[in-house]
């Protein structure tokens, strides 16, 4: 087992249903997805609301939550109560809510001990034309207020273009709705908590308005915050590599592979989503070859060694910081 423990982990996506959701998770992946418009795949997930089964393998069988807790060296070693990353990809056939996410401290505090929520997007199709909401106009709380009560919404909202590897980062206390028509891999905490501010009145499953947060968006909001004009990426590709984003929370990279590849280890674990293309992935210390293409996701766990990819394939990597 000394060998294949230090492998690559595949968990099986674990799918959510969304009124605003599709079924490209389906047609335009292969996903085996339950009936009903699924707006979510929780691709690497520990949270209790999407803990992720390990696929195959010797751990195959067992949650990445109960992986974190008994098997804390395949992550470094690392220390906190819970892993800490959660990939997606989002289906918005329709438009998300208008929302807005609380740091840590904020969600410790009211949301029973919850990590908070900052995010980040990598845009994977949008339709021509789709835009998507990042950023609000108010310069302070009682000026939003007045703007949600009256329902402002265009004064309000900043709106911004939305194309195929536009990339944006989402910090805590940023207003912002995924459109619809917008496929999007998101990388961030281990948390579930969103705060909505407007849900274009619609209904839920129960037919009843969907509960806003009024109160909470406004104590989070950062009213000093600059709103994006675009998501295009303009960091530099550096051996096939562009940092993404970076930040205390997580570092996102985007790689491609053009025949052969090698991502050295200097991670204490690394999550992959492959989001083009297809090709091979091997672990230095384990020496299994796995197959892989658009829509595989798996975790490289510490000790894994360096991986060797090979094929044409385009990924996005996440991992903690140094």
């Amino acid at each position: 087992m000394a060998e294949s423990a230090h492998d690559l982990i595949f968990p099986t996506p674990v799918f959510h249903g969304k009124i605003w959701g599709g079924r490209k998770l389906a047609d335009d992946f292969g996903y085996q997805i339950p009936d009903g418009p699924i707006g979510e795949c929780w691709a690497i997930s520990a949270h209790p609301n999407g803990d992720c089964v390990v696929a195959e393998g010797p751990w195959a069988g067992q949650r990445l939550s109960e992986l974190w807790d008994a098997h804390r060296e395949l992550f470094g070693g690392l220390e906190g109560d819970r892993f800490p990353l959660l990939v997606k990809i989002i289906d918005a056939k329709d438009n998300l809510s208008v929302q807005v996410h609380p740091d840590d401290a904020y969600a410790a505090e009211h949301e029973d001990g919850s990590l908070g929520k900052r995010e980040c997007w990598y845009v994977l199709a949008a339709d021509p034309d789709t835009k998507i909401v990042i950023g609000q106009r108010a310069h302070d709380r009682a000026e939003l207020a007045s703007m949600i009560e009256e329902g402002r919404w265009d004064d309000m909202l900043n709106e911004v273009p939305c194309r195929a590897g536009d990339f944006f980062p989402i910090e805590p206390g940023t207003v912002h709705a995924i459109q619809g028509g917008t496929l999007i891999l998101e990388t961030q905490q281990s948390s579930d908590v969103t705060y909505r501010v407007y849900d274009y009145d619609r209904l839920g499953d129960d037919g009843q308005p969907r509960p806003l947060h009024i109160e909470q968006s406004l104590d989070v909001v950062d009213y000093a915050q600059q709103a994006p004009a675009s998501g295009e990426v303009t960091a530099p590709e550096v051996d096939g590599v562009t940092e993404l984003m970076a930040c205390p929370n997580f570092v996102v990279d985007r790689v491609r592979v053009a025949g052969e590849k090698t991502v050295g280890e200097d991670w204490p674990f690394l999550c992959v989503s492959v989001i083009e293309g297809s090709g091979t992935v091997r672990a230095e210390a384990a020496g299994t070859e796995h197959q892989v293409a658009r829509g595989t996701h798996f975790l490289a766990p510490s000790g894994c060694g360096d991986l060797r990819f090979s094929g044409d394939m385009t990924l996005v990597t996440s991992r903690v910081p140094a």
